[in-house]
């Protein structure tokens, strides 16, 4: 049936364009402040401060199709819920936000309650010719939930966003079948009843759903160990046009390749991840931390290496370059940042001895401490404590240079729609290498990416940190910020990101470790993966969606 989805005054609403909520946008004096600082600190030009677009700026062209009024599944054609499920949350999606083009907006928004709507929407749409685009929490920065539509009757966007709780709890085994629309505190708040977590913190935690982590197989805060959503799940059941696919759950299987890996990263073109069983755990109440700073930069990184290879497993192995550190007000001095955290549901003295370990190993490397050791026993935590902002925090502490970036990895997608606001470029890229290939690709990175920013803009900053170390190599994430020319961002975007991937590519990394493929990194996608592999994948979409409806363009 049609709706109305779009609420009374008093509901709290994101923003049509911006990142978060709408009432977390940025006040003209916050920008100035911010405006001031990046042209202080990073030495770009004046930049000017442009206005806050509104809907009604927004000229949307009308639905090209419409469900029949009996679809067992509310929907809606309604403005607002039409442009807010346009895009994701990347640079080039704030951008064309800002100046309010929307021409690719979704005919239709269909808002299921239960797997039959699911169903509904999927039979209709294969009749109908329309394209069907599942959509989370709408945090995607690959173009995951954007479909122009091109060769399609017209475009629904399929929001989970109903489909949002815990179904079932084994205390016993510690696991829980959680739908796929329930975001990161959705599920926090209905595991709390049984002193369990799922504990997987992307930046996106607060929006970003279950069904998304799976379908984009999204890695977490974690930087060891437990580094994506693959590491919790059990299994997983999809509503597909050609009928529901169900893993059985099981805590491990040698039984031929495993089925759940046709669902983890999928992206939403063979189907809709509808629900799956994950594994929980109480929130460990031991932590010990520490914070090391170092002069010479691949001196971190080889401390860094040494203290994943040694099988310590922190959860927290964050290296930030001296750039980075400065950029998120870590550090003034030059030095790179290597911020480590290890926690336990057990006791404390053996990550005390881990952490012990971890930082003489720095320090052999010409690292010196700046914070800690610091040790924390919640054990005796009251419940308004176990509620608190800092419980997401991956046992990095929250006080001193753990707690300051925490609050800036937090804070950044917010920071990012100022930036939009006043011409400046600024977006991430990540990847993972080996540790024998990472010193040639990290300085080709810096050569050619500075380079581009330098041809397109006239000038540019960029800065690199570990999100995750595994044994065999890093996941370094980019951050570059340049001046842009307000009308010509994407073109100059496109110059940047396009010497990023190619250099991903030319190096042996992934063009992801953990952002997903998308329509974005689709054609590099194309070049990682052997040309059989994707034949499988096509051979599989074939067969679970064969008119071919589900999210065209992503992935494939």
């Amino acid at each position: 049936m049609s709706t109305d989805t779009t609420g009374g005054d008093e509901e709290r609403r994101e923003s049509f364009w911006a990142w978060g909520w709408a009432d977390r946008l940025p006040s003209d004096e916050e920008r100035r402040e911010l405006k001031s600082r990046i042209e202080g600190m990073l030495g770009f030009p004046e930049r000017p401060l442009l206005d806050l677009p509104e809907l009604s700026d927004v000229d949307l062209p009308p639905a090209a199709v419409e469900p029949p009024e009996d679809l067992a599944c509310e929907w809606t054609t309604a403005k607002r819920d039409r442009v807010t499920h346009t895009y994701g949350s990347a640079y080039r999606d704030l951008v064309r936000g800002f100046h309010c083009r929307f021409d690719d907006a979704p005919d239709v928004v269909a808002y299921p309650e239960g797997e039959s709507g699911v169903r509904a929407v999927l039979e209709w749409a294969a009749d109908a010719n329309v394209a069907v685009v599942p959509y989370g929490g709408g945090t995607s920065v690959v173009g995951g939930v954007e479909c122009g539509g091109k060769g399609y009757a017209g475009v629904c966007s399929l929001d989970m966003g109903r489909m949002d709780d815990v179904r079932e709890v084994d205390e016993h085994s510690r696991a829980a079948r959680i739908r796929g629309g329930a975001t990161g505190p959705e599920i926090r708040a209905q595991l709390a009843d049984h002193d369990l977590q799922l504990r997987h913190y992307p930046q996106s935690y607060e929006f970003s759903t279950f069904g998304g982590w799976v379908a984009t197989r999204a890695g977490g805060h974690f930087a060891t160990r437990y580094t994506h959503i693959d590491d919790f799940v059990e299994s997983v059941r999809a509503v597909t046009p050609a009928g529901t696919l169900e893993t059985r759950r099981l805590p491990a299987s040698g039984a031929g390749p495993d089925p759940n890996r046709f669902l983890l990263g999928s992206e939403g073109a063979f189907g809709v991840v509808t629900e799956g069983w994950a594994r929980v755990q109480p929130r460990p109440p031991y932590r010990a931390n520490a914070t090391v700073r170092f002069d010479d930069y691949w001196d971190a990184v080889a401390a860094c290496r040494e203290v994943v290879q040694a099988r310590l497993t922190p959860a927290n192995c964050r290296l930030l370059d001296a750039n980075e550190a400065m950029l998120n007000e870590v550090a003034f001095d030059g030095s790179s940042v290597l911020l480590l955290g290890f926690e336990s549901t057990d006791s404390l003295p053996p990550i005390e001895a881990d952490l012990e370990r971890a930082v003489e190993i720095a320090e052999s490397h010409g690292g010196r401490l700046s914070e800690g050791p610091a040790t924390e026993d919640r054990t005796a935590a009251d419940d308004a404590d176990e509620a608190g902002a800092g419980d997401g925090d991956g046992a990095e502490g929250e006080d001193g240079d753990a707690g300051e970036w925490r609050d800036s990895f937090v804070e950044a997608p917010y920071m990012f729609n100022s930036l939009v606001s006043m011409g400046v470029l600024v977006d991430t890229f990540e990847t993972a290498v080996t540790w024998d290939q990472f010193p040639a690709l990290h300085d080709a990175i810096q050569e050619r990416v500075t380079d581009a920013m330098q041809e397109a803009c006239g000038a540019g900053f960029l800065s690199c940190r570990f999100t995750h170390a595994y044994e065999d190599g890093p996941a370094p994430y980019y951050t570059l910020l340049a001046p842009a020319d307000v009308g010509r961002e994407l073109e100059q975007w496109r110059t940047v990101k396009e010497a990023a991937s190619d250099t991903l590519m030319e190096y042996g990394a992934t063009i992801t470790h953990h952002h997903a493929v998308g329509r974005v990194h689709r054609d590099h996608y194309h070049e990682e993966v052997p040309e059989s592999f994707l034949e499988a994948l096509r051979s599989m979409k074939r067969t679970l969606d064969p008119e071919g409806i589900m999210n065209p363009g992503a992935l494939l």
